[in-house]
């Protein structure tokens, strides 16, 4: 008899309280364990060869790109978790599916352009990215409107993003 309320007391299942919590730790997870990884492969590259490379006048200093990301992250994340917390549908679906696709675009830019030096590849990546947040931020604003509202800096960046590595491609 004991032994029976033991077993029933672990598989309780969790609280939906604690269940959105813990989808946001992983969406946040996903989004800086991106970042991380591709800072790491950036990181390298900015004293050497990026800092040879021609670039135009209006180029960002190094520095604002870190602080740029981390705020992005964060939008991002908590974006997918707004979107997440509301009942399930097509467009959520489709929406976070989009979501993880932007990520994956987001994770490779950084090494088409920092550690293979594929400026093209890169650029097509990102306008990629570009498209699959676009897609996104459509859907999350059907689901939830804040969430979509909330991905339009993080698109702004991409679409300026963009334009610097078609600059750079041009120049060098």
């Amino acid at each position: 008899m004991g032994t029976h309320r033991t077993l029933s007391m672990t598989r309780r299942a969790i609280s939906p309280e604690r269940a959105n919590i813990l989808v946001l730790i992983g969406f946040l997870a996903a989004v800086f364990i991106v970042g991380g990884v591709a800072g790491a492969a950036t990181t390298p590259q900015i004293p050497g060869w990026y800092t040879h490379l021609a670039k135009p006048s209006w180029n960002p200093p190094n520095w604002l790109f870190g602080p740029v990301w981390s705020v992005l992250y964060l939008i991002i994340a908590i974006a997918a978790w707004v979107v997440w917390k509301q009942p399930k549908s097509p467009l959520r679906s489709q929406g976070l599916m989009f979501w993880w696709i932007q990520l994956v675009f987001n994770f490779a830019w950084s090494f088409f352009f920092f550690s293979f030096h594929w400026l093209g590849i890169a650029l097509l990546d990102i306008a990629l990215l570009g498209l699959s947040t676009g897609v996104t931020l459509a859907r999350f604003l059907v689901v939830r409107r804040p969430a979509g509202l909330a991905l339009i800096p993080y698109l702004l960046w991409i679409c300026f993003a963009a334009t610097l590595n078609a600059t750079i491609l041009r120049m060098n």
